[in-house]
């Protein structure tokens, strides 16, 4: 590593190198308590490429959205999954996917999210839409008048139960919610600690995290995965291949489960948080979203309400236009991922306009899209809420234009090339059966004025939570 490199040391072709004068910390702490902020000041003195030194590594940024399909484009030399693989590793407790031990487990593994695309996405959305009617119906039959909760934690509750029952099955205790209940008080106890994870700090030295952990990998040992009932394709397809290495302990399968809990509830539950917050804050949304879903029920023949069963195909859920575009916005707000690749070899860059950047084996690149999602030139007024901001002429809009010039990428809430999230389309598909579900059958609206803001302390990983919780209010559509 070249640790205290004065900038004058860079060889030629190298970016510009702001280094902070913390040894070893370097910018990570300026960078931790803004990075958008950081980014836009440093870019404003050194340009659209400049390598940042955070907490002992070297991360190159490329701020310049035209210049983001050259290291997509680049996956042998920028290299992600390796990276990936070890930060999973350490975070959720399996061993790391080597080679050596587990031959072809990666790609295996990888070929299983098949089940997250096409015919088998069809299915899993039909039993997600059952499981969300189902959970909502239990809502509704304690909701007579106005009932009052807290919205976050409303979000988490009806999605993580939907989501662990679509995918791992029903657990058939008398009291099936009560379990499901306290996986989801442990989960985000654990949760919480995941910034920190990320951040390579060990788990030692976070609290009560380590124990958590263990609990929630217990619930996910084989004697009792059994127990649970319909579970998805996917997991079973998961567990399938778990069984086939001999080296990987049982301890180490439930492990992986867990991990694969967390990527599908960890950045879907506060996403469906923000897309209800903005609706529920901005009136003209909620009514131009609710009237699509009552012109879809109408002209579908089916009736809205607790007791009857809503069946959407993937062809309705996709001409909702009004529901995409508001769900679009909230997660062009929200959404703060660093989409990170390593040089896996001393390599130059060859970028538009003949520019070069000269990269040592190791370093790392990053893209910073909530950059572009906030960019006024591409959106314009980005800091205000507009439900038809992806809508043009009635149809989804997809041309964004920066300098004169069209946009390929102009929203990256789900990572880009390799490193995109392979459940993204369940991920959009659960979102909107939530508020589909919602806003057919109950009458929400806020019942305190505050406004609910960003907490950046996950920064770079994915979906903002909220820095607060807000009450809202809901009772049965007359």
């Amino acid at each position: 590593v070249y640790f205290f490199f004065p900038v004058f040391n860079r060889k030629t072709g190298e970016p510009p190198l702001i280094n902070g004068w913390i040894p070893y910390l370097g910018k990570a702490l300026i960078f931790r308590k803004d990075a958008y902020k950081f980014l836009l000041d440093q870019q404003k003195k050194f340009g659209d490429i400049f390598t940042v030194h955070i907490a002992g590594r070297y991360i190159t940024f490329i701020m310049d959205p035209f210049q983001y399909v050259y290291v997509i484009r680049n996956s042998k030399q920028l290299e992600f999954h390796e990276f990936a693989n070890k930060m999973a590793s350490k975070t959720f407790d399996y061993p790391a996917l080597s080679k050596g031990k587990f031959p072809e487990l990666k790609e295996n593994l990888h070929r299983i999210y098949q089940y997250l695309q096409g015919k088998p996405l069809d299915i899993i959305s039909d039993h997600m839409m059952k499981n969300l009617q189902d959970i909502f119906e239990w809502k509704c039959s304690q909701a007579t008048d106005w009932e009052t909760e807290k919205m976050y934690k409303f979000c988490c509750s009806v999605m993580f139960e939907a989501s662990f029952v679509t995918l791992y099955g029903r657990v058939p205790a008398a009291d099936g919610h009560k379990v499901i209940s306290e996986i989801r008080d442990k989960f985000i106890k654990f949760d919480a600690s995941f910034p920190y994870l990320a951040a390579n700090i060990p788990i030692e030295l976070l609290g009560a995290t380590k124990k958590v952990r263990k609990e929630l990998i217990h619930h996910f040992l084989l004697q009792n995965m059994t127990k649970w009932l319909g579970g998805s394709k996917v997991v079973q397809a998961r567990q399938d291949i778990f069984e086939k290495y001999e080296l990987l302990g049982d301890y180490d399968k439930a492990a992986h489960h867990f991990a694969f809990l967390w990527a599908s509830v960890g950045n879907t539950i506060p996403a469906t948080f923000w897309a209800m917050y903005y609706l529920l804050r901005h009136p003209e949304a909620l009514a131009a979203v609710r009237d699509e879903i009552d012109h879809l029920l109408q002209s579908t023949g089916q009736k809205r309400g607790p007791t009857y069963n809503i069946h959407l195909t993937r062809e309705q859920l996709d001409n909702l236009v009004y529901l995409e575009s508001a769900l679009n916005e909230s997660l062009r707000m929200c959404s703060s991922s660093m989409n990170i690749r390593i040089s896996q070899e001393d390599f130059v860059l060859k970028l538009e306009g003949n520019q070069e950047v000269v990269l040592r084996k190791g370093d790392w690149i990053a893209l910073y899209p909530q950059i572009l999602h906030m960019d006024p030139e591409v959106y314009e007024d980005p800091k205000e809420y507009k439900f038809d901001r992806y809508i043009e002429d009635g149809k989804k809009k997809t041309t964004f234009y920066k300098a004169g010039r069209k946009l390929k990428y102009f929203l990256m809430p789900f990572g880009s090339g390799i490193s995109m999230c392979p459940g993204r389309f369940l991920a959009m598909n659960e979102m909107k059966m939530f508020l589909f579900i919602l806003l057919s059958h109950f009458d929400v609206e806020l019942a305190e004025n505050k406004a609910v803001r960003l907490d950046n302390s996950r920064m770079g990983l994915g979906i903002l939570l909220p820095d607060a919780d807000i009450a809202f209010r809901y009772k049965l559509r007359s």
